[in-house]
């Protein structure tokens, strides 16, 4: 269980943050982030779960069930459907973690695993909505169009935020 710390009240409030900030840079830069043919897709809820992952040491923060109740928000709030998002973040935490125990976690081999996240979560995602007739890409088409721009994207954020998350992470713990 999570000890009292201020991390016990910050994580949740980093997540709200994070998901508030998923919204705001979509709709003040929609040209920028969805112009067709492109479409990328910010996942900074994952980020702040991810760095949760890498920092958390020895506090047992419950991310699986945070994991989930992310999901469920991302998909009512960006598709208007439960969908594919609530099972998504689960896994992926649980591969983060996996990917936690056999990498030594630093700055490189965290981005790695950053992105083998995003893309299980955007393939994960392509396949779900393929399944429920929601898209009709092929997968070439994914790829091209959003894997990659959505990416670049996200592999930016971890780069510029990965530092500042560390120390307060660091600063939360104490």
């Amino acid at each position: 269980m999570l000890r009292v710390t201020k991390l016990r009240y910050g994580f949740p409030i980093g997540l709200f943050l994070f998901f508030y900030f998923d919204g705001v840079l979509g709709a003040a830069f929609p040209r920028q982030l969805f112009s067709v043919p492109y479409a990328m897709s910010s996942y900074l809820v994952v980020l702040w779960l991810v760095f949760a992952v890498f920092f958390e040491d020895n506090l047992q923060i419950p991310l699986g069930i945070w994991a989930a109740i992310a999901g469920g928000l991302f998909d009512v709030y960006y598709t208007g459907i439960w969908g594919i998002f609530v099972f998504v973040f689960p896994i992926v935490i649980a591969l983060t973690k996996a990917c936690y125990k056999a990498f030594p976690i630093n700055f490189l081999s965290g981005l790695l695993v950053y992105f083998i996240d995003i893309t299980v979560i955007c393939t994960l995602s392509y396949f779900g909505n393929l399944v429920v007739h929601m898209t009709s890409a092929s997968f070439t088409d994914m790829m091209v169009d959003s894997l990659a721009p959505t990416l670049a994207y996200n592999l930016a954020a971890y780069v510029i935020l990965y530092f500042p998350v560390q120390w307060l992470f660091n600063r939360l713990k104490n």
